[in-house]
């Protein structure tokens, strides 16, 4: 496999978790009535590689699910991630 490949696919799986984490501890946050993380910052994470991680965050945490802009943008970083990994793979392979 490619090295490069192996760098695209470690920093996309790396993003992910951190957004998977930052929506759970957002969640965690929320139900203790502690300081949050900025709706901005989850949206930045989910941009930059990290929609399919706060998408199944989301879901899984069951957070942030009423509010549109999440519900709308986390799917939609979820889809531009998946269309730029598929396209990383197919030059570097």
């Amino acid at each position: 496999m490619n090295i490069y490949l192996i760098i695209i696919l470690s920093i996309f799986a790396f993003m992910s978790l951190i957004t998977f984490c930052a929506m759970g501890i957002d969640k965690s946050k929320a139900k203790r009535g502690a300081w949050r993380i900025k709706e901005a910052t989850l949206f930045l994470l989910g941009f930059f590689l990290g929609g399919v991680g706060g998408l199944i965050g989301m879901l899984t945490f069951r957070h942030k699910t009423k509010h549109k802009s999440f519900i709308i943008l986390f799917p939609l970083f979820a889809i531009i991630d998946i269309i730029l990994l598929s396209v990383a793979v197919y030059f570097f392979i």
